[in-house]
């Protein structure tokens, strides 16, 4: 036959064949790659991830409480399949979740719930090692730092320690003063970097900074609640993830003295080592080093998950009202004396309090810093972060820090608050 005619032949099964694989395509539509739960007293996430963009449906029943979520393009897959069973019996909202092939292609998730509850749900694009994500957050009725405020305040009048002592000052009610008041309890609030979805930086040896970062928080906690003039307050304590808004928030919401976020971050050389103490900056970073790591640490609410949908008017005025300046030199006075204690058990990446534009510092009304511990990029700093004795000495050194803070600035009584 002509060579013409064996062209187009050729030519015919080409374009059959391109069109048959995106028929192929257009039917097999998505496919979920990863689920991950992430059970919390604050929340519970359930996140779906995908190569390509989730098309969704959600629904809420009553007697009993059920969230239904359809989503659409997708097969019932193995990974889906196995969802179930990473539902823990201790979930304070999940009872169980039910998975079944709804359409030909729509894949059907219901979550029985222990109670009635608050959700939200949103998609994500892609960010660092994250593919496109579908995230189903499980929220209470209830404001979880109210009821941990009502709890402490339980707690406060149960300690012997607190007997006969003056409860902690209403900032609601009571007008402002200048005089110190010795007898009121301190509220540290104490905020483990990362979590959940955002893990944070790695070590050399694959070690997560959101697990370094809450041993420290969780031992610094028991270290203030022993104080009998302090208490301390964890904006996470467990594996999930709260967004920097979030935990500024919460410190404010607990009438915090003190906000002291705890890190162990990376660099791009593994060489680079030590301890460094941030406070907040309206003009710029003080090094490239304090640039690099607040830009580094900004970037965790898109790691973690933002839903844009979800931003609270208090945020807006948490962040961008009232002049800072007189809380970021209270901040820098406390940096300073974190530091000098931190430098006595490890060596300082710098001398001096360094500041930066780290948006979880932002609290015009609460003295706020950052600890970087160490480098967990570097291998001889990630095993010393990994160490329960070390860690217990870096917890030490900030509460003699705080300590030293308080007794050169006394405590004041709070001034009315802007909730």
């Amino acid at each position: 036959m002509p060579r013409l005619f064996y062209s187009q032949l050729f030519s015919k099964l080409t374009i059959f064949t391109l069109l048959l694989c995106g028929a192929i395509s257009a039917l097999a539509g998505n496919e979920v790659t990863s689920t991950r739960v992430w059970p919390a007293e604050d929340y519970t996430r359930v996140t779906f991830e995908a190569d390509d963009v989730f098309k969704y449906q959600t629904l809420s029943l009553k007697n009993p409480e059920r969230l239904v979520l359809d989503i659409e393009n997708i097969s019932l897959n193995t990974i889906l399949k196995l969802l179930p069973l990473q539902i823990l019996a201790a979930d304070p909202y999940v009872q169980q979740v039910r998975i079944a092939q709804n359409q030909s292609n729509v894949v059907r998730v219901v979550v029985d719930l222990k109670q009635e509850v608050n959700f939200n749900v949103f998609v994500l694009s892609p960010v660092g090692e994250y593919q496109h994500r579908l995230v189903l957050d499980i929220l209470p009725l209830k404001d979880p730092v109210m009821a941990m405020l009502d709890r402490l305040d339980r707690e406060l009048k149960s300690k012997p320690e607190a007997a006969g002592s003056k409860p902690p000052v209403n900032t609601l009610t009571e007008p402002s003063t200048q005089k110190s008041h010795k007898n009121r309890i301190i509220t540290i609030a104490i905020d483990a970097g990362h979590g959940g979805e955002d893990p944070g930086a790695r070590g050399a040896k694959g070690s997560y900074e959101k697990n370094i970062t809450l041993a420290i928080a969780k031992k610094l906690k028991e270290k203030v609640d022993a104080e009998p003039n302090m208490r301390g307050v964890l904006t996470r304590k467990g594996d999930y993830f709260i967004s920097l808004g979030g935990r500024v928030i919460k410190a404010r919401k607990l009438q915090a003295d003190l906000f002291i976020s705890i890190h162990a971050d990376s660099f791009t050389k593994s060489t680079a080592r030590g301890s460094s103490v941030f406070a907040l900056s309206e003009r710029g970073a003080t090094s490239a080093t304090a640039r690099y790591l607040a830009k580094k640490e900004n970037q965790s609410d898109l790691i973690g998950g933002v839903s844009l949908n979800d931003k609270e008017p208090i945020l807006a005025r948490t962040l961008l009202d009232l002049s800072q300046a007189a809380t970021i030199n209270d901040s820098l006075k406390l940096g300073k004396a974190v530091l000098n204690y931190v430098g006595k058990i490890n060596v300082l990446h710098k001398k001096h309090v360094e500041q930066a534009a780290f948006a979880v510092l932002k609290s015009p009304d609460i003295p706020s810093i950052l600890i970087e511990t160490a480098f967990i990029s570097n291998p001889e700093e990630e095993q010393k972060l990994n160490n329960s004795y070390h860690q217990d000495k870096l917890a030490d050194s900030i509460l003699d820090g705080v300590k030293k803070y308080f007794k050169a600035n006394p405590a004041l009584a709070r001034t009315v608050a802007n909730h």
